[in-house]
């Protein structure tokens, strides 16, 4: 944050517990958001994973309209960007959604935009306040 308070990414992002699968050099994970924005995530795993390793990503998302309830699945590409070892339980790791289709993209901003407060001023697909600065 600045010091007016003002955030300074472009992208707000959710601190959100969703089903989410990683997978990179023949290891698969399945876990949970921690956060998400439509340029990245936030999630712990239990195996090492050093930064700038490419990663599979699949992540589901619930999304409400006005009339039901729909499910999506996103699959794209990424690239961890911050591992951290917090404790001997497993490894805290941001992932940069480097290969991400427009469509996908834009998914995951409505996901996130169900969640933000009405009048938030972020460009349209562009869902997260700690990411894509």
């Amino acid at each position: 944050m600045t010091q007016s308070g003002m955030e300074r990414r472009r992208h707000p992002r959710l601190e959100q517990k969703l089903p989410f699968k990683v997978a990179a050099n023949g290891y698969g994970f399945s876990t949970s958001t921690q956060n998400l924005s439509c340029v990245g995530a936030y999630c712990r795993i239990k195996k090492y994973i050093p930064p700038f390793t490419k990663v599979a990503v699949k992540l589901k998302l619930p999304i409400k309209t006005k009339k039901d309830k729909k499910s999506y699945t996103v699959d794209c590409t990424g690239v961890i960007v911050r591992t951290e070892d917090k404790d001997k339980s497993g490894f805290n790791i941001a992932i940069f959604f480097n290969a991400i289709n427009s469509s996908q993209r834009k998914k995951i901003s409505e996901y996130i935009d169900q969640f933000l407060p009405q009048g938030t001023d972020y460009p349209a697909g562009s869902a997260s306040p700690r990411w894509g600065r």
